[in-house]
């Protein structure tokens, strides 16, 4: 599998050719919307087994070959190389496929309505090969401990069909928004926690959840340590069901970081209670705020260096979203709020308007502008490239995958790149338990 981002005069046709392909094939890898128009600028998945290097001035076969980790004698056999000729410059050198290490995939799944959407299915049903986890949006906790359950419809069939667990996940949402005496009665009144964890087994016995998710946030401070004492009570619980637990946390870069988002989870206690942790690295770029990168590569880099100081590697699971968005310009603090966009329709928009896509390095993150009836927009959103370099990130430190926010925007080169990077963790459910 390839990147390759469209330059300047570039036609699919040609793009194939290059890369011994055919045009059908990538138009079909990446659900291309704009096969006919390509964007300077676009990230395109090469659907190939391996790669292709064109050589560069200054290149060596030892460079290169350090470079893919692979042999200088593997080089050379595979392209029949002769190791005392200098290599020419734009000289074609196929480079096998990489070892892949294995991964553990999660993705949110978000109905609305008393039903889950066709198209929310069929998101779920293309997801699931690539899954370890599939985690419909939400189990409401009442404040009499009993739960608001989800429309789930054909979603435990859809998981079941690609042997992937059912993520149940806990919100102490009420009323669109988070609630911190909601969190509190749950921590504290122990007659309606108590309840509230007997409805929790009773429904995922009910639907065969095999994880427990808590996303509890917006938590009091002062309830930090009535949290990490109830997760304790829960893990012992569900542990007698064979159950895995797992928490959602906020992005933290230290221990102390204040805001009522950040100081009741404890990154440490976590760490040591469950048996993997969501940390939610994205809405740095967010519908309300300023354009930028939604999850940009250095605070996504920052926060789980911090995590790994606090728990295990294998345990942390990075947050990722599957869209982007579209602001209006000038940007006002309050004013009129971005629209979310999937990676898809960015491109197609970029097209329709006959503007490039720009790269920013630093973000690791493409973006860019364009002018709708006299006014400017701004888009930032993700693509291969970006997916790319947090796959990356996840090798190099080690970390047990990732966790999608949300499906029902389609990125298909995101998939793709999962099966070029990592074998998918299926059943997971004995893997971690000799942590306890």
């Amino acid at each position: 599998m390839q990147i390759h981002v469209v330059s300047q005069g570039q036609s699919l046709s040609g793009i194939a050719q290059a890369y011994a392909t055919t045009p059908q094939d990538i138009i079909e890898a990446n659900d291309l919307p704009n096969p006919d128009r390509l964007v300077v600028g676009q990230a395109l998945v090469i659907p190939i087994v391996g790669r292709f290097y064109f050589v560069q001035q200054g290149d060596t076969i030892f460079s290169i070959a350090r470079r893919y980790n692979i042999t200088p004698e593997q080089l050379i056999d595979i392209n029949q190389l002769n190791p005392a000729a200098p290599l020419r410059v734009g000289l074609r050198l196929y480079i096998p496929p990489q070892p892949k290490r294995e991964a553990e995939i999660n993705a949110y799944v978000e109905p609305r309505g008393n039903t889950v959407s066709q198209e929310l299915q069929q998101s779920s049903r293309n997801a699931a090969p690539y899954l370890t986890y599939l985690a419909p949006f939400s189990f409401q906790v009442l404040r009499d401990g009993s739960l608001k359950e989800p429309p789930l419809t054909n979603l435990p069939a859809i998981a079941a069909e690609d042997n992937v667990i059912l993520m149940m996940v806990l919100t102490n949402l009420e009323e669109d928004g988070f609630s911190d005496e909601l969190g509190r009665i749950i921590l504290t009144d122990m007659q309606v926690q108590n309840k509230f964890l007997d409805n929790v087994v009773a429904t995922a016995k009910k639907y065969n959840f095999k994880d427990i998710h808590f996303d509890f946030e917006y938590l009091r401070p002062a309830d930090k340590e009535a949290y990490n004492t109830f997760l304790r009570k829960a893990r012992d619980r569900f542990k007698k069901e064979g159950w895995l637990i797992s928490t959602a946390l906020a992005p933290k870069t230290k221990a102390d970081q204040k805001g009522k988002w950040y100081e009741a989870h404890d990154y440490k206690t976590h760490g040591e209670i469950v048996d993997f942790v969501v940390i939610m690295t994205y809405e740095w770029g967010y519908s309300g705020g300023p354009p930028m990168a939604v999850s940009p590569i250095g605070p996504v880099r920052e926060v789980l260096e911090y995590a790994i100081t606090e728990m295990p590697s294998e345990k942390i699971m990075m947050g990722q979203n599957l869209y982007g968005y579209d602001w209006t310009l000038p940007f006002v603090q309050g004013g009129e709020f971005a629209k979310a966009i999937s990676p898809q329709a960015a491109i197609e928009l970029a097209a329709n308007n006959n503007v490039a896509i720009a790269y920013d390095e630093e973000a690791q993150a493409p973006h860019f502008n364009y002018t709708k009836d006299g006014k400017e927009h701004e888009v930032w959103f993700e693509d291969a490239r970006s997916i790319q370099a947090k796959f990356n990130l996840i090798k190099e430190l080690n970390i047990r995958g990732i966790s999608y926010w949300k499906l029902g925007l389609p990125f298909p080169q995101n998939w793709l790149l999962i099966t070029d990077n990592f074998n998918v963790v299926k059943n997971p459910t004995e893997r971690y338990y000799y942590y306890y």
